[in-house]
């Protein structure tokens, strides 16, 4: 299926190197690929991914999952795509600012988060943006108001962070895509990859990625995926993160018209969640995280969010300190400019919100 900016999918990485693939998903294409690979100066032999560069609206890791989850929207004839998450939620204002591009409208249902200035920003560029917005009271409240939501004409509900199988693809796709990018010697493959892991959705296609492009021999033995929780358990069980990620493998297996040999165990064994960087829980800034974020801003790295890319930071350094490299630092977090909130579209925004945003 076509995307409705008309841009080329030929360089989706998975649909390179499956093309059989890519002929039976429907996708919308919103990123600019291939994203650089850069060395930092910090540790043994330390590299970049820059995820912030995926798009110039609004970057970061979620483009990649919109790609496919539009697609599934579009194809079941939606017409306005809800995103669901915490009122400063990279997803949801990602999800809102690109929803035009594929032709919908947006949506928003969302909780309540700890206020740090990454969040306050998001939530501005949310509002300005005037998607229509549902704010309920917690977390605990989110299954219903989906449910609810779902019953819409035109609706169209992902869970928070879009993480189902088809959301992991886009991160699958990224996995090919440093595949390539290492056999053209843009960078050694690496040993370990280190990212943030939230909703899961991108821990789980990288693990699924880069297993199957190993056994298609596109890349060396699968790195580590060292995943550092921003979220707690059970969100970021090690278990569910490795479930997901098989279940994607079988989503491709059953495009592709064959069985992957990669079992759940492998996937399990292939994956680390390091819990120690959390910190008092969601959305909480860290003293080591700050002290990364210094540390990687002397190094040449991109701009440092206090959460996401901090707590990855954190972790990252430690084992550019302690293990021989190749690493790479998979840089989850947008520097796109945001756009704020103008007072008539606060005016109109649920006034929860613009009590947490101090308005």
């Amino acid at each position: 299926m076509s995307s409705p900016t008309n841009r080329s999918l030929d360089d989706v990485a998975l649909f390179r190197a499956l093309p059989q693939v890519g002929r039976q998903l429907p996708w919308v294409r919103l990123g600019d690929w291939p994203t650089p690979v850069e060395r930092l100066a910090v540790g043994d032999e330390v590299w970049i991914k820059r995820e912030d560069l995926t798009a110039a609206t609004y970057g970061g890791n979620k483009v990649r999952t919109l790609e496919a989850m539009f697609g599934r929207a579009r194809a079941a004839g939606a017409t306005r795509m809800w995103a669901t998450g915490a009122y400063g939620s990279n997803h949801v204002v990602a999800s809102v600012l690109h929803a035009r591009t594929a032709g919908l409208d947006a949506g928003a249902i969302l909780f309540p988060q700890p206020a740090s200035e990454t969040a306050l920003a998001n939530a501005s560029a949310l509002l300005a943006a005037r998607p229509e917005v549902i704010a309920i009271g917690s977390v605990i409240e989110l299954p219903l108001a989906m449910a609810i939501v779902r019953r819409r004409r035109g609706a169209y509900v992902m869970p928070p962070g879009g993480a189902t199988p088809a959301g992991a693809l886009g991160a699958m796709s990224a996995a090919f895509e440093l595949a390539t990018q290492a056999a053209a010697g843009e960078l050694p493959w690496p040993r370990r990859v280190v990212v943030a892991v939230g909703s899961g959705c991108t821990t789980a296609g990288l693990l699924a990625g880069f297993h199957l492009a190993h056994e298609l021999g596109l890349a060396p033995s699968p790195p580590r995926v060292c995943a550092v929780r921003v979220t707690p358990w059970p969100v970021t069980s090690r278990l569910r993160l490795a479930r997901l990620a098989h279940v994607t493998l079988a989503l491709v297996d059953g495009l592709r018209g064959a069985t992957s040999a990669t079992g759940l165990g492998t996937l399990y064994a292939g994956l680390e969640v390091d819990g120690r960087w959390l910190g008092s829980g969601y959305g909480r800034a860290t003293t080591p995280g700050a002290r990364a974020a210094e540390r990687m801003r002397r190094a040449g790295a991109p701009p440092i969010d206090a959460v996401y890319t901090a707590k990855s930071s954190a972790a990252l350094l430690e084992h550019a300190e302690r293990e021989p490299g190749p690493s790479l630092f998979w840089h989850t977090k947008s520097s796109a400019p945001l756009a704020g909130a103008l007072d008539d579209a606060l005016a109109v925004a649920p006034a929860a919100m613009r009590r947490w945003m101090g308005r």
